[in-house]
């Protein structure tokens, strides 16, 4: 005899609930406490010179990542999700042209926090679910978080050779032994 499936003790709002809380959490984690920590480490070990080094036509300055950083965040977070203009000039962030201080980079990278902060705290699960269109792209809101989670980590990598390749000293991302 086919036995009928019991009902889930929990409903499926719940669940989400608990899942739209996990990825904003591990956003959090990924993007300010991890990316933002070693990015403004980096910072504070260069000089602005070095900051804006090219070892080549070919790469890009950690001043010209981070603009990049800044520019694809405010795209793909909030021009999505809170509907800010997409004002963004992709081109603009890899030129030397755009060069600013390493203060002027810190506040912006604080100021993104403080937005993408704000936004966090109203994303809900149907936002997680919904489909967007960002740049030439249709994705959901989950593809939106793990494509800026991976997009901080990858130039957060790129920025920390470029700034053992100018310093030369270990970077101290851990304070204890990862033995």
């Amino acid at each position: 005899m086919i036995q009928a499936i019991k009902p889930c003790k929990f409903r499926r709002s719940s669940i989400l609930n608990k899942v739209e809380k996990e990825i904003i959490a591990e956003f959090k984690r990924r993007v300010f406490d991890e990316s933002y920590s070693r990015i403004f480490k980096c910072l504070d070990r260069l000089n602005e010179d070095q900051v804006w080094h090219k070892t080549n036509e070919n790469s890009n300055s950690i001043g010209n990542l981070i603009l990049h950083l800044h520019g694809n965040a405010r795209q793909w977070m909030l021009s999505t999700f809170a509907n800010y203009p997409d004002n963004r000039k992709r081109s603009e962030e890899f030129k030397l042209e755009s060069r600013t201080s390493k203060e002027n980079l810190k506040k912006d990278l604080i100021d993104l926090q403080i937005d993408l902060m704000i936004v966090l705290d109203r994303i809900s699960a149907k936002d997680l679910l919904a489909n967007y269109d960002v740049q030439v792209y249709t994705e959901n809101g989950i593809a939106i978080f793990i494509h800026v989670i991976e997009h901080f980590s990858y130039h957060t990598g790129q920025i920390a050779i470029l700034t053992k390749l100018l310093d030369d000293k270990d970077l101290e991302f851990y304070p204890y032994s990862l033995e």
